[in-house]
């Protein structure tokens, strides 16, 4: 009998181990918050900041240049139109803007994957937009088509990232006119998680639309959100007609897209944190009304990209108070319109993943869980101020998204939280290790990173004294060595590769 327990007992742990060998492709579901938003102004600083946002739409305008199209989209709605300047009286834009979603479903090709964006939840995106990658064995270069699909192999396999992006790396070496198809495709067959559309052309963002035709059926995609696409305004009040006419086809399309100022506090934006967000609230009650001028009903996200500036260098700064402030309080007025948010990410400075990179990503990543964030751009692998995707900040960050998720849980108050029983098991001078309430909730009761070291110094002596940078580079090749591609029907990717050979086809190589 004791043998037979003791075989029971070791194929049991056999069982344990391999399981925690196994590659695994879990994806957490998107963060639904049980914990309150951090909240840093007033009803009467909120309703100063929209009366102001009010005034600068009504007096000081917006910008559409280059634009016929939305300038008599504009002056048919009732706004003030001179020249390529758009007055848009007290009150307008908010009405238009009425008739936005308040959330948002974006299908992904696996189903298990579709995210909602809106209302408590927090949807998690990696990096977006930088020319240049770095990691330990090849430093900082110009990124090519090949490290765009190693950063959407790990994010198809990051647990805590719900979210395959749009352009995790610029590929330098694709001609301009045609990296957006290759982007596409990766993304397409080398996840079966919800991936971004092309912005930098107006028919480049059809492009992304046919494309989701052939993977999803093009009456499916007309009637489902299958993309969220990043529209930046030019700040201070500019709308430029490129984005604006990626805007449009998106909108058309019932497809999603994030309207967003791009500030730096200081050059783009007022040094104040009252003013930047008085600028913030007019820039984007402009640029959702148009995407509702173009469809009501088109699905939007209100985004605040925020940071400030050293007055002495001139370069942005991330994970600063002022940051923090803009951010949350950027979240209240969107809470306020009824509106998806977008804001903050794995923000830093820093040249290298390094100490400076870790502080100023954290500050970045909690004010954008306690901001009340519902799509959160860039949540892995920005370094440098947004100039450089690194692999091993991708997974160090990555891995810390896990706590996102369980700070975001709350604090739970059932009976076995109470914990009672083991209060009573153990008694004066005990301990709990091995009490009943532990050994039942172990497994469960801490989050543990899949990555930083918790062993004893001395057997990490004994490993070799890794630093936590050596610690992911050896992640990211372990992620890269165990990936394997999601399913995809034969049909629907010989259709995808038809299509981006056609239109790679249709028109010359141009890298400007």
């Amino acid at each position: 009998m004791a043998e037979s327990a003791r075989r029971a007992r070791g194929g049991g742990g056999a069982a344990r181990r391999a399981a925690r060998t196994a590659v695994s492709f879990e994806t957490a579901r998107y963060i639904e918050r049980n914990i309150p938003n951090f909240e840093v102004l007033t009803e009467e600083a909120l309703q100063i900041i929209e009366h102001n946002a009010d005034t600068v739409l009504e007096e000081i305008g917006v910008n559409f240049p280059d634009n016929p199209d939305a300038l008599a989209l504009w002056r048919d709605a009732g706004a003030d139109v001179q020249g390529e300047r758009v007055r848009i009286p007290r009150g307008l834009a908010r009405k238009l803007c009425s008739t936005a979603p308040s959330t948002i479903t974006q299908v992904a090709r696996n189903r298990e994957r579709d995210v909602v964006i809106g209302g408590k939840s927090l949807v998690l995106a990696p990096v977006y937009g930088p020319p240049f990658v770095r990691d330990a064995a090849g430093g900082r270069r110009y990124a090519t088509m090949a490290d765009f699909e190693k950063f959407v192999k790990l994010g198809y396999m990051s647990k805590w990232l719900h979210h395959s992006g749009g352009t995790v790396c610029e590929p330098t070496d694709i001609p301009v006119n045609k990296r957006h198809l290759d982007m596409l495709h990766a993304h397409m067959t080398l996840s079966d998680k919800p991936f971004m559309g092309s912005v930098t052309e107006p028919s480049r963002a059809q492009d992304s639309v046919d494309m989701c035709g052939i993977l999803f059926g093009k009456d499916f995609v007309q009637e489902n959100t299958v993309m969220t696409s990043l529209i930046n305004i030019n700040s201070p009040m500019t709308f430029d007609d490129v984005m604006m006419g990626a805007l449009k086809v998106y909108a058309e399309n019932n497809q999603a897209c994030i309207i967003s100022p791009f500030i730096v506090g200081g050059a783009m934006a007022p040094v104040s944190v009252a003013g930047t967000l008085t600028q913030v609230l007019a820039e984007t009650l402009a640029g959702i009304a148009y995407s509702q001028l173009v469809r009501p009903g088109a699905p939007v996200i209100m985004g605040a990209f925020v940071t400030s500036i050293d007055m002495n260098s001139g370069a942005p700064t991330f994970g600063t108070p002022e940051a923090a402030h803009i951010t949350y309080g950027a979240g209240q007025l969107a809470r306020r319109m009824n509106l998806p948010y977008r804001s903050a990410g794995s923000f830093n400075g820093s040249k290298l993943p390094d100490a400076q990179a870790a502080y100023e990503t954290s500050n970045s990543l909690n004010m954008g869980l306690l901001s009340g964030v519902n799509f959160m751009l860039h949540a892995c692998g920005w370094l440098e101020g947004g100039l450089v995707s690194s692999f091993e900040k991708f997974v160090m960050d990555a891995d810390q998204l896990g706590t996102l998720h369980h700070l975001a849980r709350g604090v739970e108050i059932d009976e076995n939280a109470q914990a009672m029983d083991a209060i009573r098991e153990v008694g004066p001078g005990g301990h709990y290790l091995g009490c009943a309430h532990t050994q039942n909730n172990f497994r469960e009761a801490f989050w543990k990173s899949d990555l930083l070291d918790y062993k004893p110094f001395e057997t990490w002596s004994d490993e070799g004294a890794r630093d936590t940078q050596t610690l992911a580079t050896a992640r990211v090749e372990k992620m890269l060595a165990d990936y394997q591609q999601p399913a995809l029907d034969p049909a629907i990717r010989e259709a995808l590769d038809a299509f981006v050979a056609t239109r790679k086809a249709a028109e010359p190589d141009s890298f400007t």
